[in-house]
């Protein structure tokens, strides 16, 4: 669990400098290609991608040793790390309503933290494996179907379909059962990982650049939580502490009800008034 709220303030800090960089970049034209070169030029951004690959460690860290549901319920959590931060960094101000749903997020963690056994024993088959190769390729599908669609049901598709493919990746860390090359180069639960994760961040650059940040935010949360959590419980013997099935399934729910409430925050936004 530590491990998985590094991960969570990892990702939840580096959203928040990479906005001060691509705000400190934004004004000297030449379209997206052109902000990406100017902002990688800054430390902050860096600094954020740095925190992204450490943030990745840690999560892989955490999924090796916690069932997924409390994982994936700690990364949906990196929301309120990025509210947080944005309010001290870029002053953006949190609503009541904000600040209570950092609150109750914190809560359903501790809940979680509690009610968290080992992760489950079982052995993820081949049918598994293969099973998520192609859900992974079916997101690249569906961003190919969400680009054709406008507003805000291009950015919920678009959100959900990278919630998918980080959910393929949570999934997939589990499924990788040797690091002996020989084996890991034929495992499909690699190469799941790899076409799941590239897949997600195109899905959900594409949804932020051209669509809602809330709706993208909200889908992608439900894409990466409901669904790993289940295949976890179902197929690879995750489970709770005994008699606190009832607390995990609480914390669950109450981590990633908050998380939504806090969507907006999955770009940290660019200024006060745009907040």
């Amino acid at each position: 669990m530590v491990c998985a709220l590094a991960a969570a303030l990892c990702f939840g800090t580096a959203t928040v400098l990479q906005a001060v960089a691509a705000r400190a970049a934004g004004d000297g034209g030449g379209g997206e290609a052109a902000l990406l070169l100017r902002a990688v030029r800054q430390w902050r951004y860096v600094a954020g991608l740095g925190l992204d690959g450490l943030g990745f460690v840690f999560q892989i860290l955490a999924l090796r040793s916690l069932p997924i549901y409390a994982v994936s319920a700690a990364l949906a959590s990196s929301l309120a790390v990025t509210a947080v931060v944005a309010a001290r960094l870029l002053r953006v101000r949190l609503s009541g309503l904000e600040w209570s749903a950092v609150g109750v997020v914190c809560a359903g963690l501790a809940m979680l933290g509690l009610a968290s056994g080992p992760e489950g024993g079982r052995a993820g088959s081949d049918a598994l494996k293969y099973a998520m190769l192609a859900t992974a390729v079916g997101v690249l599908l569906l961003g190919l179907v969400g680009g054709r669609l406008s507003g805000r049901g291009r950015a919920l598709l678009l959100g959900l379909g990278a919630g998918f493919g980080f959910g393929v990746v949570e999934v997939s860390v589990r499924l990788v059962d040797t690091l002996r090359p020989a084996g890991l180069f034929t495992d499909p639960a690699l190469y799941a990982l790899l076409v799941g994760g590239g897949g997600a961040f195109l899905l959900l650059t594409s949804a932020l650049q051209r669509g809602s940040v809330t709706t993208a935010t909200a889908g992608m949360v439900i894409g990466e939580t409901i669904g790993p959590a289940a295949v976890g419980v179902v197929w690879l013997g995750d489970r709770t502490r005994e008699g606190l099935a009832w607390l995990g399934v609480l914390g669950f729910t109450v981590a990633v009800v908050g998380a939504l409430a806090l969507a907006r925050f999955g770009e940290a936004p660019e200024d006060e008034a745009e907040a």
